[in-house]
């Protein structure tokens, strides 16, 4: 019996601690529209924009909006539509859809802004910075400078062969992975170039996740997607 609730106790004090470190650690997030108006003051760029209402030949399959994903529940509300990023960022991104447009291609967006308090929760599950951001430092995703995406062919709507699926945690999903056929990899060179030429970083862990540059310009946001749908 005492060994019972002496195994009780460590699990809760072991996961109290962590919850506290975590808690510690935690850095500024804004959570309110006053706050990220005033930062939108100084930096228009920082305004975040709704993709499909900039750039409306987009595909979306928003799998955080879905039980298509990694967690196997819904993150963002059941049913979402919406996915916006930062005004510097869809500005590249333009540029991107521009230079695909001409070869035949178009995009196909999975993620791009990720509210906070989403990022906790995937960190609760996998703990592993080569795949989730630590809360600890917040992500590009939050910050609404990262975009999860892939390539489509206009003519059918299929995406290209990327060798394997979007959040695929295995080392086929690492850019330098080269055991792959010489079409797959043709395309995810495509997708890299097109994407770096815009001013766009690769995560070499993940062919689908681009980002901007300069992270630290860009405050972690945790507003909900229907308050910034209203102040578009």
């Amino acid at each position: 019996m005492r060994l019972i609730v002496w195994l009780s106790l460590f699990i809760f004090s072991t996961s109290y601690s962590s919850y506290s470190q975590d808690t510690l650690k935690r850095p500024a997030v804004t959570s309110k529209m006053e706050e990220y108006h005033s930062q939108l003051l100084a930096a228009p760029g920082k305004k975040m924009l709704e993709l499909k209402s900039v750039m409306p030949e987009l595909i979306y399959e928003l799998r955080y909006a879905s039980l298509n994903n990694f967690m196997k529940r819904y993150m963002y509300p059941k049913g979402t539509t919406l996915c916006f990023m930062r005004k510097d960022a869809v500005d590249a991104l333009k540029k991107v859809q521009g230079s695909l447009a001409g070869k035949g291609y178009g995009l196909k967006i999975f993620d791009g802004y990720r509210p906070y308090s989403v990022t906790v929760k995937f960190w609760e599950l996998v703990r592993d910075e080569r795949y989730v951001a630590n809360p600890a430092k917040g992500s590009g995703h939050n910050r609404g400078i990262a975009v999860d995406l892939t390539i489509i062919d206009l003519s059918s709507g299929k995406e290209l062969d990327m060798g394997t699926g979007f959040d695929n945690f295995t080392d086929s999903a690492h850019h330098d992975f080269n055991a792959l056929p010489a079409s797959v990899l043709q395309h995810r060179r495509l997708l890299r170039e097109t994407m770096e030429q815009a001013g766009f970083r690769a995560l070499e862990t993940e062919w689908w996740h681009y980002f901007l540059p300069g992270a630290d310009r860009y405050e972690l946001l945790d507003l909900p997607f229907k308050k910034l749908k209203k102040d578009l």
